[in-house]
């Protein structure tokens, strides 16, 4: 649980700095962070922003956003964990504010936050119309069903793909065009398991309900149809095993190195 204004205090810090150093973005800034109370009606704010159309409105879409965001507080500490896994993992993410303006990685994930508690609250239809948005806005395809943890970052965010039944657990990385997928028609529980510190090189397709055991890392490129031990790298296509970690939790150290 962090601080209630601690990553919120630092992103208004971090604003103000750069509307004095940008002129040219002062109104952008202001409107999009420093009349904001918190971070929640921020995001709201810019969700809001990014997904609106004429048949959904950006007003009604960021009231829906604030109305979602009172009601589960719990998602407030998702955003505040996935905005701390941005900047510490993501060398190119100097500041807090960065994945909060400008990474569709960071929109996608915390707007399929949304969808998610209206999925799971029975309202099913307005869940898959926001699938749609995110996948259109953002070319990132969460289904409103899949479970995901705290503390995750989506790279870059293009051409990711996560099925129905997916899990997710905490404190993981995947990159672009990564696809947690089914193997064809079968029904039921059909999408992978991905335990917590797990590393998704780019381009890796996982499909199945199979299982990457904890801190394990999947090289860029593989195709994986089998189970992942745990603390193990996996290469290839069809992916192999080729040795152990050497770190606990590869998600935090990004290291995709195979050697």
């Amino acid at each position: 649980m962090f601080p209630v204004d601690r990553i919120w205090n630092c992103i208004r810090d971090e604003v103000q700095k750069k509307i004095q150093l940008e002129v040219l973005l002062e109104s952008f800034l202001h409107e999009a962070i420093q009349v904001h109370t918190s971070l929640e009606k921020s995001l709201a704010f810019l969700l809001g922003k990014k997904l609106g159309t004429p048949m959904l409105t950006e007003a009604v879409l960021c009231e829906l956003a604030n109305e979602v965001l009172q009601t589960d507080f719990r998602i407030g500490d998702f955003i505040r964990s996935d905005l701390e896994a941005f900047k510490v993992r993501d060398p190119a993410c100097k500041q807090y504010h960065m994945p909060l303006l400008y990474y569709k990685g960071f929109h996608a994930l915390e707007a399929y936050r949304i969808s998610h508690f209206l999925w799971n609250r029975g309202r099913s239809e307005l869940a898959f119309y926001l699938q749609s948005r995110i996948s259109e806005v953002f070319n990132v395809d969460i289904h409103p069903a899949a479970q995901i943890g705290a503390g995750i970052m989506l790279d870059h965010g293009t051409g990711i793909v996560i099925g129905e039944t997916a899990v997710i657990e905490d404190h993981v990385s995947i990159l672009h065009e990564v696809t947690l997928g089914g193997t064809g028609k079968i029904a039921g529980d059909r999408h992978p398991k991905i335990r917590s510190g797990v590393l998704i090189g780019a381009g890796a397709k996982i499909l199945g309900n199979i299982e990457v055991g904890e801190g394990a890392r999947v090289a860029s490129g593989s195709l994986v149809l089998k189970d992942v031990p745990a603390h193990c790298t996996v290469a290839g296509v069809p992916a192999q095993l080729i040795g152990k970690c050497k770190e606990n939790q590869p998600a935090l150290e990004m290291n995709q190195r195979i050697l």
